[in-house]
């Protein structure tokens, strides 16, 4: 599938990289910066249990507080940037590397110069935030000790004095002296502890490394854009591949022939073993090989007995044409009879008359011409000058001999042939254009398919071959061929039989035989009172003395037709 369509997988992926070149060069740049953030324990920071750090820092925590509102907004106020807090916090990340109490803050930014500032800012607003809290929770804790110490200080005084008034020795002086005891060691207590509190300093962490200037853009990454686009287009060209070859019904190789069209491939050609239209391949070619190998594989399987080979088309066109011609030269090269009857109707004037073209003979009389009694099979065979067992009948004149491909004319005509003996090579319409292909087939021992690549398909294929079957003739197989449209023009070729041309004066020679049809030549009128008598005088046909035996084929001299004008202008 990906060697038919490798175009299409082709041009997918380079829409997709163009796709992703495009959406690289669209998207706005953008500049990744971080800064590294050694996080220090506080008196009031408390490890949850599960945290990643086994530390009194829960540094989960502490990677929310970064994008936390309080500390956008002091980073707006340190980047004196006119985006509000909540935007500016959607463009800050935080890591935690793992086992350590480090924050690593990434801010992402449009230029380079903004995503340091970014960090930074945002590193230095967390740290800020981070002892203003601290201290502002110190402060409480000494605010509360102080009033505490202010109150205490109080009750040891009312002590002092309600010991000064009472009886010594008396109980209410033992009482008094132990409250003033117990009082006294919590008022040194607190002193003591408002003593450190207040000459406590406050480390919420510091920066260990600040922010650098990125180089070059974290997003968009070219790389990956690139990747990605080529590959969802290679994706998407394999889908669209699969697609087409699913729901595309041309043949394309011969495989295709084999395996989608469940037929035995006997030879295939290509481009360069195509025949062309106006010859037949030489035995010793590329081409001539392959007919060769066809011819054994045609005897082999043939059994004895059986003569008739009818060769059809499964889509219209010249397919038939050139493998029934070069088949049947292919067999008459082995010294075998051989009889080439050309049932193929033109499809065009163009067309007109292949096998004719191909094998050097007349065009006409032909089958439409034998089967319509205008002529009789003697007159109809034509033995071809450079393979002289092949023996040919062409399709005939412009009469369609539509309807009578089931006469028993033909019926007749065959079983003559059968009795002369060697094989009867049938060139038939394809089965997809005309019904004359079943009937002829009925009528012979076996038939080939003929397979024109990118133009047949595969329900014709499957019809044809159903086609002969129902009239039970055995399907040998198929021959593959390129698409012929665009075929090579041969190269001009020699004519077959060299005539000598006649001496000026001499008579017919004994050897030459002039043949004229009367009835397949209709007459024709030659204008009279055109030129005077001394015109026609100086233009009279004479005859051509030839350089070379070659260039010559034939001579006619019309001398007496002038003579016969001019007498009838007399008359």
């Amino acid at each position: 599938m990906f060697r038919r369509h490798w175009w299409i997988a082709l041009i997918a992926t380079g829409a997709g990289l163009g796709a992703g070149a495009a959406l690289t060069s669209a998207m706005p740049k953008v500049y990744q910066s971080s800064t590294a953030v050694l996080v220090q324990a506080v008196d009031q920071d408390t490890n949850a249990q599960g945290g990643r750090t086994k530390g009194m820092v829960n540094l989960d925590t502490e990677a929310q507080l970064v994008g936390s509102g309080a500390v956008a907004a002091k980073a707006a106020a340190l980047l004196r940037s006119p985006l509000t807090p909540i935007e500016l916090a959607r463009d800050v990340s935080v890591e935690v590397p793992a086992n350590t109490t480090v924050l690593m803050v990434t801010f992402q930014a449009g230029t380079p110069a903004d995503a340091q500032a970014g960090s930074h800012a945002f590193a230095e607003a967390y740290l800020r935030n981070r002892e203003e809290t601290a201290q502002s929770s110190l402060n409480q804790q000494i605010k509360t000790l102080s009033a505490k110490i202010k109150q205490l200080t109080t009750t040891l005084a009312g002590i002092n004095a309600r010991l000064s008034r009472a009886a010594k020795g008396s109980s209410d002086e033992s009482n008094l002296l132990s409250l003033r005891s117990n009082s006294q060691n919590q008022l040194n207590g607190m002193t003591g502890k408002l003593n450190e509190l207040t000459t406590t300093t406050i480390g919420a962490g510091s920066i260990i490394s600040d922010a650098r200037l990125p180089d070059t853009p974290t997003s968009p990454n070219a790389m990956v854009n690139l990747a990605t686009g080529g590959m969802i287009g290679l994706l998407l060209g394999l889908g669209l591949a699969f697609v087409r070859e699913r729901f595309d019904r041309r043949l394309r190789s011969a495989a295709d022939v084999r395996d989608r069209g469940r037929m035995h491939v006997l030879a295939a050609l290509d481009e360069r073993t195509t025949p062309h239209f106006d010859d037949v391949l030489q035995p010793y070619g590329a081409g001539g090989r392959v007919f060769n190998r066809l011819r054994n594989e045609v005897l082999a399987t043939m059994p004895a007995g059986q003569q008739v080979i009818v060769v059809t088309g499964a889509s219209r066109g010249s397919a038939s044409t050139l493998v029934a011609a070069n088949l049947a030269a292919a067999l008459a090269r082995t010294g075998s009879e051989v009889v080439l009857i050309g049932a193929h109707l033109p499809d065009s004037v163009v067309d007109a008359a292949p096998i004719a073209r191909m094998l050097g003979v007349s065009a006409v009389p032909g089958l439409s011409d034998l089967l319509a009694g205008r002529v009789g099979l003697a007159r109809a065979l034509q033995r071809t000058p450079r393979i002289p067992s092949l023996r040919v009948i062409t399709t005939g004149g412009a009469a369609t001999a539509a309807g009578l491909m089931q006469s028993q004319r033909l019926k007749d005509t065959l079983e003559t042939l059968r009795g002369q003996g060697g094989y009867i090579v049938i060139e038939a319409p394809s089965t997809a254009s005309s019904a004359d292909a079943q009937s002829l087939a009925s009528l012979a021992d076996a038939a080939i398919l003929a397979v024109e690549l990118r133009r047949a398909r595969r329900p014709a294929l499957l019809d044809a071959a159903e086609q002969l079957q129902r009239v039970g003739t055995p399907l040998l197989g198929a021959v593959v061929l390129p698409r012929l449209t665009n075929l090579r023009t041969a190269e001009p070729v020699g004519p077959a039989v060299t005539l000598t041309p006649p001496a000026p004066s001499a008579g017919p020679r004994p050897d030459e035989t002039a043949v004229l049809d009367r009835d397949l030549m209709p007459p024709q009128r030659f204008p009279t009172n055109t030129m005077s008598a001394a015109e026609k005088a100086a233009q009279q046909v004479r005859p051509r003395v030839a350089d070379s035996a070659e260039e010559i084929t034939a001579v006619i001299d019309m001398s007496g037709l002038d003579v016969k004008a001019q007498d009838g202008d007399k008359q």
